[in-house]
């Protein structure tokens, strides 16, 4: 059978890289060379595939439909291939990663796709971390963590996860004895449980719901997501989180009060150091993480 002619694996891994950072000169940057050099490799594999696989506009590089096409059809087998070559390696040792989580998205979202991953690479290890200020740790103690932030420090590289809304969470006893419209008497005599890192949610909450001078009786402070489910649960206070907690808990005892739309200043962040990239135990994670969307 005659071997097939197969484009050049550097220019391979300079479009699928140019394709997740979004520019030229932060994938030049992340394979350590020139913007020229990354864009001589782009060209080779135009020229090989006889298609024009990007538009460019200074250093931002968007696919074209081709291009997506091109994307779609090889990423797959790529990954395939470099797992197989993982696998079959008896070079290889076990690759660590120590991994800063918060327990409800760890629980609720990272745990459940976990086995999938380790099927993927059996050789990536995670050390979890779920203690306080991840991201001042990042580059120290950790190598990479996922945080709620409001936008993470610039020199660090950073890929949101999701946008949330913010709902108030109770049981179903106390959205019952509210009702469904907003009563500012009727709120100013509950408790509220808010998250320690999380204090612009409530903010954003009253003031959607025109409830800016509400001063309720007590607010219950928790580092735990969890915790607070449970808590509102068990009719100790309104819970101010976002939606996708009380959804991924499904739990009966739990219910959102008001219909209304009200958008997080927070979002899940995965972030790392640049260099820290690198890293095959961070590249691994962190290529499964954007591809997985969890």
């Amino acid at each position: 059978m005659p071997t097939r002619r197969l484009p050049p694996l550097r220019a391979l891994e300079a479009f699928m890289r140019t394709v997740r950072l979004g520019s030229a000169r932060a994938a030049a940057d992340e394979l350590g060379l020139s913007p020229s050099a990354l864009s001589r490799r782009i060209a080779n594999l135009e020229e090989f595939t006889g298609k024009k696989l990007f538009t460019r506009a200074k250093q931002a590089m968007q696919l074209t439909d081709e291009g997506q096409a091109f994307h779609d059809a090889i990423a797959e087998p790529l990954d395939a291939l470099a797992m197989a070559i993982e696998n079959q390696s008896e070079n290889l040792s076990l690759l660590r990663l120590r991994l800063g989580v918060l327990p409800l998205f760890g629980s609720q979202r990272l745990f459940p796709h976990l086995g999938e991953l380790r099927k993927r690479h059996p050789l990536l290890h995670i050390d979890i971390d779920t203690g306080p200020h991840l991201d001042d740790r990042v580059g120290d103690t950790l190598d990479a963590a996922i945080i709620l932030s409001r936008g993470p420090d610039t020199g660090l590289h950073a890929v949101r996860l999701d946008h949330n809304m913010v709902h108030a969470i109770c049981s179903t006893e106390i959205a019952k004895a509210l009702g469904p419209s907003p009563d500012i008497e009727k709120l100013a005599k509950q408790t509220f449980l808010i998250h320690n890192e999380l204090p612009a949610s409530f903010e954003a909450w009253k003031q959607a719901l025109g409830l800016d001078a509400m001063d309720p009786a007590a607010i219950d402070h928790y580092d735990s997501g969890q915790l607070m489910l449970e808590a509102a649960a068990q009719g100790l206070g309104i819970a101010i989180m976002h939606d996708d907690h009380m959804k991924r808990a499904a739990d009966n005892r739990l219910a959102h009060l008001f219909d209304i739309e009200v958008e997080s200043p927070y979002s899940y962040w995965f972030i790392c150091k640049p260099t820290a990239l690198e890293s095959r135990p961070v590249r691994l994670f962190h290529d499964w993480l954007v591809r997985t969307g969890l």
